[in-house]
């Protein structure tokens, strides 16, 4: 066969050719490089600063770079120089830049009356005071003061809470304060359960 003819060129272009024949033994370079994947760039070139972040679905904490342009989210990366994770990160973590860019996410407070078949958007502070008067109004209707016996009780089965595997030691620890403050007795983590 003729270096020259066609059927030498389709094989000198194959990966593993010039693997075999090149400085590029294991196939990590340039042997397993296409015409078409030299002429790309990564898409954090285009960024214009990288922030720092942690990925918000579980309580390891591994360490993110979110790389922004235009004051926009264009991707989201492990960051290699974390202890936790080295710059790795589980399919939930990769897929975190659809938490900010996602078209379903919801940027406003939603709500729907008792009864009701459409939903109305509340500005947040008075999303915040419903939750309080609700959160308050359970308190009072389930507080218990003594027993049946006179003993003091000091409590509340009306409010309980269950955290999430998203919450890190120190809300857990925030909202236990809270929710012992409140006299509920039902307070635990998802993450220990």
């Amino acid at each position: 066969m003729h270096p020259d003819s066609k059927l030498a060129k389709l094989i000198q272009s194959w990966p593993v050719y010039r693997q075999l024949t090149g400085s590029d033994p294991l196939g990590r370079g340039k042997a397993a490089q296409s015409a078409r994947s030299e002429t790309l760039t990564p898409r954090t070139a285009e960024a214009d600063h990288v922030a720092h972040s942690v990925c918000p679905f579980c309580a390891v904490g591994c360490a993110q770079k979110v790389y922004v342009k235009d004051e926009k989210v264009i991707q989201i990366e492990g960051n290699p120089d974390s202890p936790i994770s080295r710059g790795r990160l589980c399919p939930k973590g990769s897929a975190s830049t659809q938490l900010v860019t996602g078209p379903q996410r919801e940027t406003v407070v939603r709500y729907r009356a008792p009864y009701a078949t459409e939903w109305q958007e509340l500005d947040l502070d008075t999303a915040m005071d419903m939750v309080a008067d609700r959160v308050l109004d359970a308190r009072r209707k389930g507080w218990q003061d003594f027993d049946a016996d006179r003993n003091t009780l000091r409590r509340t089965m009306g409010i309980a809470s269950l955290g999430g595997a998203t919450l890190d030691n120190e809300e857990n620890y925030l909202i236990k304060k809270l929710f012992t403050a409140l006299g509920a007795l039902q307070i635990e983590n998802q993450a220990r359960i």
